[in-house]
């Protein structure tokens, strides 16, 4: 695949996960310095339709990513920017008024839902316990009708075990699974991010945020990654001192 095909593709993804609307070859061509005229965009995106990374829904001459247009995007074209030393700040300074560890681990997942408007899941450290926040971010900005859709969701996210069979697989860098790549059925509309947390490179327990598949991955990955740090650290603080 050509180059600019990939670029197109990256255009396609920051701009329906901005928007949430089909992406057309015109809106590209105005938002995007890629040198080259709608049309031969649009024969880009008809290539990219072929090979099954994007796909045109039924009531817009627009396209968006699938599945695999998402993981493609993901593996070769996220570019995860490190949180702002103001960023970062903010998240020390909240989680430095824990009083205690399920306080630390409830600030941190009221946190992490806040910061990527998602579902946020952490398991505790070395024990078969769940903190759960951000449920109801799943339904910002939905149609009635895909509000509907999500009560298999939030059915699955009310059981503890399926939360702890969705970071059994947690390891120490950072793990992204789309759509129908999970195991849990009623969940293959959404994606997840998840990595371990531990104290002295040990992993001891896992945090994830689940989110629709339209996500804005970078961001995500490079909160997951960071927020899972400040865990470590704090535990470790509390465990040495």
């Amino acid at each position: 695949m050509q180059e600019r095909q990939l670029e197109i593709l990256r255009a396609i993804v920051d701009e329906y996960v901005a928007t949430q609307e089909p992406v057309g070859s015109k809106a590209i061509a105005e938002r995007h310095p890629l040198g080259v005229s709608p049309a031969t965009i649009r024969n880009d995106m008809a290539i990219l339709e072929d090979a099954g990374l994007i796909t045109q829904p039924h009531t817009s001459a627009g396209r968006i990513p699938t599945t695999n247009g998402y993981r493609v995007f993901v593996d070769k074209l996220a570019q995860v920017k490190p949180l702002s030393l103001a960023e970062r700040r903010a998240i020390e300074t909240f989680l430095s008024h824990a009083h205690d560890r399920d306080d630390l681990l409830i600030r941190t997942a009221k946190l992490l839902a806040q910061i990527t408007k998602q579902v946020a899941v952490i398991q505790y450290p070395d024990e078969e316990k769940v903190v759960l926040s951000g449920a109801a971010n799943l339904a910002r900005g939905g149609t009635p009708e895909s509000v509907i859709s999500l009560f298999p969701i939030l059915e699955a996210l009310e059981e503890q075990v399926v939360l702890l069979r969705l970071l059994a697989n947690a390891s120490q860098s950072v793990q992204v699974l789309i759509g129908d790549e999970q195991s849990e059925k009623s969940l293959q509309t959404t994606s997840l991010i998840s990595v371990g947390y531990g104290i002295e490179g040990q992993s001891t327990g896992a945090l994830g945020v689940i989110g629709p598949t339209r996500m804005d991955y970078a961001q995500t990955i490079a909160t997951v990654n960071a927020v899972a740090g400040y865990i470590g650290e704090f535990l470790g603080g509390a465990t040495h001192g």
